[in-house]
Parts: structure tokens; sequence; C-alpha cells
């Protein structure tokens, strides 16, 4: 599984596995890459939607690999 915190962006989860998330209150299981919110600003929580762009939202980059 890889972890990429895009710089200003969202988190991106890059994994071959399933993963369950909670989506209005009802799990899906998705694979990645999954595009996941930073900023708190997303009207598709927990996904990404480009929101921060707007709202000029600053972060640094990083990226951790695990296994």
């Amino acid at each position: 599984m890889k972890v990429t915190l895009i710089e200003n962006g969202p988190i991106i989860l890059d994994t071959t596995e399933s993963i369950t998330v909670q989506v209005d209150g009802e799990s899906e299981e998705r694979k990645g890459p999954l595009f996941l919110c930073r900023c708190g600003q997303s009207s598709t929580k927990p996904f990404c939607d480009a929101a921060h762009r707007k709202a000029g939202f600053e972060a640094a980059g990083a990226e951790l690999v695990c296994g």
C-alpha cells in the first residue's frame, strides 16, 4: 500500500486490497487508488471533490510505502 499526501491537495491511498469506507452511513468496499479529502471542505467526504482548490488549502506533501 502506498499513501501519498499531495502538496496542497488530497491523500491518495493506492492499494490493490479492498478497503471498506463509510459513505452517508453505508459501508462500501472500494479498491485504490482512492482520493481522500484532507482539507475538510469536500461535499463527498471521505472522498476528495477538489474543494481544496477553492478553499485555498495549504499543507505539505509526503509519501509512505507500507509492505
